[in-house]
């Protein structure tokens, strides 16, 4: 094996440790460490949970002293900052490596290069860029909330092989198996927020909670978020009932609250938080609602709304990622109802390409993934 299949080989393993810290860590990125020694693992770690030590700390402790003199492969810059524990770069030549792999740059404006920097100062050899698009995309929402304040968004949707989301009457429950569920669920413990419009609460009453499986410790319930320009919904109906319990955001527009502000204090009493904001194409801007979520920290939101707001996600350039299941059933209806709405009169010249897409079987689903954007 050459040195570049060696160090490819190394960063993968890196980065598959690294997605072990997915949900635990945000807002920091998920970062995996592996420790070599004349072509030996001797260290393995990974960013375990929000606060912890990071994976180069704990990498180098389980080599203990055979870190001296060996190369530290890690899927992210080493911080050179002082935040919630030291800066690994210390931790680092204070063991003795020799050299340094990193997958990709650190975009944080107090890291951006500055690390690597401090590394070659103190006489290591410094490599990066192994497996750096792959690192890009296992820390998506850290990049993106770094570079543009805003939660990566990931719009989902089950349909039948003929393309529909839900027959004419507005069931659409379940299209997808159990498998194709449980994943959604482990989609949802991951996200800082589950998002709907207020034609599928009402349509659906959701709870939007992780059930299928269980909600991570470090994490618990995702928030759940309601577009509802109108203030139609609901208090004593998932997802508002149970406001008190697990926070509901309702995003509306201030004329509405203006005019019905009963509606608005209803919802504040039984637990939501009313947000007013300007409006977008079709209802409530969708970009303000994001700026909201990444103010507040949102880290990845999982968007599960009805195809008006699927639609005008993807129309606006607003979702990153896309997962469809498709379930092996075939509706056949001319007026049952299509996953994604948008302007009249889009050529196929117009669609929106996706990139990085992969195919998988989920039970007797079929799952497809990709990117709708730069992240």
């Amino acid at each position: 094996m050459n040195a570049s299949d060696r160090d490819t080989a190394m960063m993968r393993r890196a980065l598959d440790l690294a997605r072990r810290g997915l949900g635990r860590v945000e807002p920091n990125p998920t970062v995996g460490a592996v420790v070599v020694r004349e072509g030996r693992i001797v260290g393995e770690g990974w960013h375990a949970r929000f606060g912890g030590p990071h994976a180069e700390v704990v990498a180098l402790e389980a080599a203990g002293a055979d870190a001296r003199g060996a190369e530290l492969f890690v899927t992210l810059e080493p911080c050179c900052h002082h935040g919630k524990t030291p800066p690994c770069t210390e931790a680092i030549i204070a063991a003795g490596v020799q050299r340094v792999a990193a997958a990709v740059q650190d975009p944080s404006p107090e890291a951006a290069g500055r690390g690597f920097a401090q590394l070659r100062e103190a006489g290591l050899e410094v490599t990066v860029g192994p497996l750096e698009e792959e690192a890009r995309r296992a820390s998506a929402a850290f990049f993106k909330r770094t570079r543009t304040g805003r939660p990566l968004v990931i719009a989902k949707w089950a349909m039948t092989l003929d393309g529909r989301l839900a027959d004419a009457a507005g069931a659409g429950r379940w299209i997808s198996g159990e498998a194709s569920r449980r994943r959604v669920h482990e989609v949802r413990r991951i996200s800082d927020a589950v998002m709907i419009g207020s034609g599928t609460a009402l349509a659906d009453v959701p709870s939007l909670t992780v059930r299928h499986v269980a909600p991570l410790p470090e994490r618990g319930q995702p928030t759940r978020v309601v577009l509802d320009g109108r203030l139609r919904l609901p208090t004593e109906a998932e997802p508002a009932a149970s406001a008190h319990d697990v926070p509901v955001l309702v995003y509306t527009l201030q004329e509405t609250v203006d005019g019905a502000g009963e509606r608005a204090e209803a919802l504040r009493a039984a637990g939501c938080e009313v947000i007013p904001l300007p409006a977008g194409p079709g209802g409530v801007d969708l970009a303000a609602v994001l700026d909201d979520l990444g103010r507040r920290g949102a880290s990845r939101v999982l968007v599960e709304g009805g195809a008006t707001v699927l639609g005008s996600l993807l129309d606006q350039g607003l979702a990153d990622r896309v997962m469809v299941f498709v379930a092996p059933r075939l509706l056949a209806a001319g007026d049952a109802r299509s996953p994604l709405e948008g302007p009249a009169g889009r050529r196929l010249t117009d669609a929106i390409d996706l990139k990085d897409v992969t195919v998988e079987w989920v039970g007797e689903d079929v799952l497809l993934e990709g990117r709708a954007g730069d992240f």
